[in-house]
């Protein structure tokens, strides 16, 4: 078997991929690469200054992606292109992002804000068993259901420009 087959094989058969804080290259150019890895599973992306422009390619088998510590501030988005990309997720973790919004990281925030954020994700998620570092229960599943669609953030721009933060319930 040549070089080329060998790598062949180990790209068609790699199911983890983890770049934490990956220098040497930019990580927005490295992800259109991932189409390649058809039976990728885990994906970890954690520290790498990625942002709301965050594209996937398709992956239809990936159960399980960190996106830890990033600087992702948008959530329907990235949610919405998650759904389509990733049919099969999980796992998902956005600790560290703005998007995620947890008293621990933010002082402004509290339980009753990252509880919305949850239910808002699993509205969007149907499949997630995890989400950050907590199991989904049955209860959140169902007012996921009911309440989720409603629990999103909306950020209207001001008259200079700006965004302001309102929470809709």
């Amino acid at each position: 078997m040549g070089n080329d087959a060998a790598l062949l094989a180990v790209t068609e058969s790699l199911i983890i991929i983890i770049l934490t804080r990956i220098g040497l290259i930019t990580v927005e150019t490295s992800l259109e690469g991932l189409q390649t890895f058809s039976s990728l599973e885990e994906l970890i992306l954690d520290n790498n200054l990625l942002q709301n422009d965050l594209r996937l390619p398709n992956l239809p088998h990936l159960h399980t992606l960190m996106l830890n510590k990033n600087q992702i501030t948008e959530l329907e988005g990235l949610l919405d292109h998650l759904a389509e990309v990733a049919p099969s997720l999980e796992f998902l973790s956005l600790l560290g992002n703005s998007a995620c919004p947890n008293e621990l990281v933010c002082k402004d925030k509290d339980e009753g804000d990252y509880q919305r954020y949850r239910y808002f994700v699993l509205h969007k998620l149907t499949n997630l068993k995890f989400l950050d570092s907590r199991k989904v229960s049955s209860k959140e599943r169902e007012e996921a259901i009911l309440r989720g669609a409603f629990m999103k953030v909306v950020k209207p721009v001001d008259s200079k420009g700006f965004r302001k933060v309102y929470k809709t319930f």
